[in-house]
């Protein structure tokens, strides 16, 4: 007999829970089956994983399986889904993780145009921050990712789009009164006069006002529909791409500073060692229109 994932599972959820009869009632098996599938496991590994019966303390030998149990679990249920979800799509699947602002911009024409050509494939889109979005693509989580970059950050995939970043700020409010009296000569000191809605575009903006503002800010948002919501409140004002507040709510004003101006790259990535299905391509080149 092989140790099987069904073993890992039952000797996963034992340790977790600490009795027998605790274990059974999550795995939905009696205590005595537990007791046997775990007795088998400790023969495959060719050791007591367990101090006692009362399965309340790991040996050392228990605490490094479980890990290694943990890990090969997760692996296991991962495949699981996406053999799951393949079934559920048969023409194929496209998984995307993108930050928010290409997601309300650039991702609708795009579904639009590759739909019109791929009606029965599954997309899925996950919203998600830069730095979750290159660990998906990491962990074959997400086929394609785009991600946030100021143009002169280290190379990065390829580059999508790139477009001004800027203040968004509650209409008539003192960063929008004190904009129009500049007569577009504005700056991010601006920022200063009313609360900072943190984001992390706002990192790629190098001026020293917008970080010493982003470090003492006590409200964050990484959606872009949340910020704009925020700001529409009254809340605070924020830093967004030209992109995503083209076609902004009515309460909300949006405008570059003409000083120390920012922009901000759309580049999309992929796990080069992981050879691209077919929708795949396709909804990657279109990115480029």
């Amino acid at each position: 007999m092989s140790i099987k994932v069904e073993m890992l599972r039952a000797f996963s959820v034992t340790a977790a829970q600490g009795t027998l009869a605790a274990a059974a009632a999550v795995l939905g098996r009696t205590p005595s089956a537990v007791s046997m599938m775990l007795a088998q496991f400790e023969k495959e590994v060719g050791g007591t994983l367990f101090e006692t019966d009362r399965k309340s303390r790991l040996t050392p030998l228990g605490q490094l399986v479980l890990e290694e149990s943990q890990r090969a679990i997760d692996v296991f249920d991962k495949s699981s889904d996406a053999i799951r979800r393949h079934a559920i799509s048969t023409a194929g699947i496209v998984r995307i993780a993108a930050v928010p602002s290409a997601t309300v911009a650039l991702l609708p024409d795009v579904i639009e145009a590759f739909r019109a050509v791929h009606p029965d494939v599954r997309i899925e889109i996950s919203d998600v921050d830069s730095a979750t979005v290159r660990a998906r693509v990491q962990r074959d989580e997400a086929d394609i990712g785009i991600v946030s970059a100021r143009p002169d950050a280290p190379l990065e995939g390829e580059r999508i789009r790139s477009d001004d970043l800027g203040i968004v700020c509650p209409e008539n409010g003192p960063i929008h009164r004190a904009h129009l009296d500049t007569q577009g000569a504005s700056d991010w000191g601006l920022l200063s006069l009313e609360p900072l809605i943190a984001n992390p575009l706002c990192e790629l903006v190098d001026d020293p006002i917008v970080s010493e503002l982003r470090f003492s800010s006590t409200l964050e948002a990484r959606n872009t529909t949340a910020i704009l919501s925020f700001v529409r409140r009254g809340l605070g004002a924020s830093i967004l791409p030209f992109d995503a507040v083209r076609n902004q709510p009515d309460g909300v004003e949006f405008f570059v500073p003409a000083h120390s101006v920012s922009q901000r790259e759309l580049r999309k990535i992929r796990y080069e060692k992981e050879m691209m299905r077919a929708p795949v391509i396709a909804f990657w080149k279109l990115l480029d229109r």
